[in-house]
């Protein structure tokens, strides 16, 4: 059984379901927005990470350099059509502090955050930080709510115990995508 506690099958078949449900969330939220591109191609590839992370608990960095290459090229496509190109400096701050307040709470002692998930939530600050410092705020703060409610109700149905080790990633994605989402 994967780690999740979520059968390879259910999972194959939810993956279509939730990329469409992310895709049109964003077209609908951001609309003509010049950065939508860039949403939807960290959108590609985060929902391949999320895969990735819940069948083994890995953030590959290939796959997390692709969101950080598309987010911050998407974003400079995004500032040159729009003739906005200090955006891309808060876009750079969004990503700062959230490479800074992952890797202080990576170091923790006890802290099961892996490093694939600091860099995750560094490349996804590109876009946050893009949209604002609200929605960087909300981009930090969803994802630890999000995976609070996971892990319960996983305690709860006696999926997993205490020391089982769970994905990170998907929560940070699904966090970053309500804080786009609301922005």
């Amino acid at each position: 059984m994967p780690v999740s506690g979520v059968e390879r099958p259910a999972l194959r078949h939810a993956v279509p379901l939730v990329g469409a449900v992310v895709f049109a969330g964003l077209a609908v939220a951001r609309g003509t927005d010049a950065a939508l591109p860039a949403l939807l191609l960290t959108a590609a590839v985060g929902l391949t990470l999320a895969v990735v992370d819940l069948a083994c608990l890995r953030l590959p960095d290939p796959l997390v350099g692709a969101v950080a290459l598309g987010a911050g090229l998407g974003l400079v496509g995004a500032a040159l059509i729009t003739g906005m190109p200090g955006r891309l400096l808060a876009a750079l701050a969004g990503a700062a502090v959230s490479f800074a307040g992952y890797v202080l709470l990576a170091l923790l002692p006890g802290s099961r955050l892996g490093f694939g998930d600091v860099k995750l939530a560094a490349a996804l600050g590109l876009p946050l930080g893009w949209l604002g410092w609200p929605t960087v705020g909300l981009g930090l703060l969803l994802p630890h709510l999000l995976n609070g409610v996971v892990v319960l109700v996983l305690l709860a149905a006696r999926r997993v115990r205490r020391d089982t080790p769970l994905p990170f990633g998907p929560a940070i994605l699904a966090g970053a995508w309500l804080a786009v989402l609301l922005a």
